[in-house]
Order: structure tokens, then C-alpha cells, then sequence
């Protein structure tokens, strides 16, 4: 599988290259916060370059990743790609963030970078 994502998942995961604020980690499909941070790393008031958002991937209290990664079934991937572009539709103008489905440690990752440098 070739990754879509401009930097090295394992980099991304570790927070090596990215800043902790900029990272966000969902257990998850859980559309609501999902979509908040989504548009909050669109509008990136502080001209940050966007950010990342990690379905898959659990967090502790202070944001730092837990491994191995949860992870996302295969059988959910193709539900959330859908039910994604349906809540994208809904924003004016409808917004649609890249996405790439990411394997690491042998589970699905679905990784939504966030650029406002497109």
C-alpha cells in the first residue's frame, strides 16, 4: 500500500517531526470531535500548517500515543470513508480533508492530514 501522507507514519506517530498540538488521537470513528478538530486545523488562525488527525491510535490524559494502536477493522473502513464525505458535504463549502488508510503494527490506521498549504 503506498502512503498518501507527506511524512513517515512511524515519525507522525512518535511525534518526531510534528508538534503535539498539532497531532489529534481518536480511539475511534466518533464523527462529532472528529469534525470539530477538522475544521479547526482548517482554519489554522495561527498559520501552523494544519495538522493531523489519527483514527485508530488512543492517547493518554496528556495526548501521548499508547501502543500498540487500537486500530480501525477492515469492515468499518469503507463505512467511515462514506460517512466522512457525508458530514464534509454538510460544511459550507463543503470541505474534504485528504485521507489515507495507513498500516502500522498490523492494524488500520485512518489518517487525515490537515494542510492549509494546499
Amino acid at each position: 500500500m503506498n502512503s498518501k501522507l507527506p511524512i513517515n507514519l512511524e515519525n507522525l506517530l512518535r511525534q518526531r517531526k510534528v508538534e503535539g498540538d498539532r497531532i489529534e488521537y481518536k480511539k475511534g470513528w466518533n464523527p462529532d470531535p472528529i469534525m470539530r478538530t477538522l475544521c479547526a486545523f482548517a482554519n489554522d488562525f495561527e498559520n501552523l500548517g494544519g495538522g493531523y488527525v489519527i483514527i485508530g491510535q488512543d492517547c493518554d490524559d496528556t495526548g501521548v500515543p499508547l501502543f500498540p494502536p487500537a486500530g480501525v477493522p477492515d469492515n468499518q473502513l469503507d463505512g467511515i470513508q462514506r460517512e466522512l464525505l457525508g458530514y464534509c458535504n454538510q460544511i459550507r463549502p463543503p470541505y474534504f480533508p485528504l485521507l489515507s488508510v495507513e498500516r502500522f503494527a498490523d492494524c488500520n490506521l485512518i489518517v487525515l492530514p490537515e494542510s492549509t498549504n494546499r
